[in-house]
């Protein structure tokens, strides 16, 4: 049985009615519930993904205090994206070392690829959006040492 029927159920869900090509970014990991959750869609070409200039949707939201974390992303047509999440902490709208992320695929990343901007690959990254649209897991990992890992006991 295939689970594709499944999932796009639950992106139409969790959007608002008559929302096109809605994408549910599934947010795990969370270290607490304070803060912002920021989730920016990237599209064509490739290697514009995480170029914060090449951005075509932005949603930020509060983080909600309990429950499955859910952000509706409407794209703007069926194709290839990539996507991200930012947990602002403090709220202060400003990227700290208390502040976790992760982007779609769940690439591993370290210190040193954030010091020198290195992006995973778009093969690792990329998600497809169809005309139901999508569900794309994210778990959002933090610093720790020279590693970013999920938080010990994330929600």
């Amino acid at each position: 049985m295939s689970l594709l029927p499944l999932l796009l159920a639950q992106a139409a869900a969790a959007c608002p009615a008559g929302t096109a090509h809605p994408v549910v970014v599934r947010v795990a990991g969370l270290r607490d519930r304070s803060g912002q959750l920021r989730v920016r869609l990237f599209g064509d070409p490739p290697a514009s993904y995480f170029d914060k200039r090449r951005v075509l949707v932005r949603v930020e939201v509060p983080t909600p205090a309990a429950g499955q974390v859910d952000v509706c992303v409407a794209a703007p047509r069926p194709g290839l994206y990539a996507a991200d999440v930012r947990h602002d902490v403090n709220g202060d709208g400003r990227t700290d070392r208390r502040d976790g992320g992760g982007a779609s695929g769940n690439p591993r990343l370290t210190l040193w690829d954030v010091v020198f901007a290195r992006k995973p690959r778009p093969a690792t990254v990329q998600f497809r959006v169809g005309a139901g649209g999508a569900t794309v897991p994210i778990t959002v990992l933090y610093l720790q040492g020279t590693t970013f890992r999920p938080a010990a006991g994330a929600r």
